[in-house]
């Protein structure tokens, strides 16, 4: 793989684990706190949604951390190795609790009363349809690293074998 290419992937990693920081840290909470202060019924909701989105934001960067070891894996020549599967796992792990967490806020938002400063409800109908989407996006995600998986298990099951005859 080209090393250019690499090196640019890996600080594209080391900005996005850094923004999501700067996100978990900073945006997520006093995103929280200035709804609450502008429409203070959603104070019962501020904590479990910014919580909810600090794990999410989490699990986003487990993934990237994921990627990063995967990324040194290539370097070596290592990659179709079992201990690439581990990483590839820890992928879609990360991606399915953050699916999860995406279901469970649809399912909230769908079923409970949430108060709005509008009378027409188009906030929770919009964040309804953002959740909904996270879900859509998360599973078709999880679909496509599960795909990848299977074909890294018979490129390393095709190497295993080569280096066997050799």
């Amino acid at each position: 793989m080209n090393q250019l290419f690499t090196v640019a992937l890996r600080a594209v990693v080391v900005a996005a684990i850094t923004l999501g920081l700067f996100g978990q840290f900073v945006v997520i909470p006093a995103t929280a706190a200035d709804e609450v202060d502008r429409f203070p019924p959603y104070a019962p909701f501020a904590a479990p949604y910014a919580t909810v989105a600090i794990i999410g934001v989490a699990c986003v960067q487990v993934a990237l951390v994921a990627v990063w070891m995967l990324l040194t894996m290539v370097r070596r020549g290592a990659i179709f190795t079992q201990s690439a599967f581990r990483w590839v796992d820890t992928i879609i792990g990360s991606s399915a609790v953050a699916t999860l967490l995406a279901l469970g806020v649809t399912g909230h938002l769908a079923l409970a009363e949430i108060p709005t400063p509008d009378d027409d409800n188009m906030a929770v109908i919009s964040a309804l349809a953002a959740a909904l989407a996270s879900v859509g996006v998360g599973v078709a995600f999880i679909m496509l690293v599960v795909v990848m998986r299977g074909l890294l298990r018979k490129a390393t099951d095709l190497e295993t074998e080569i280096a066997e005859v050799v």
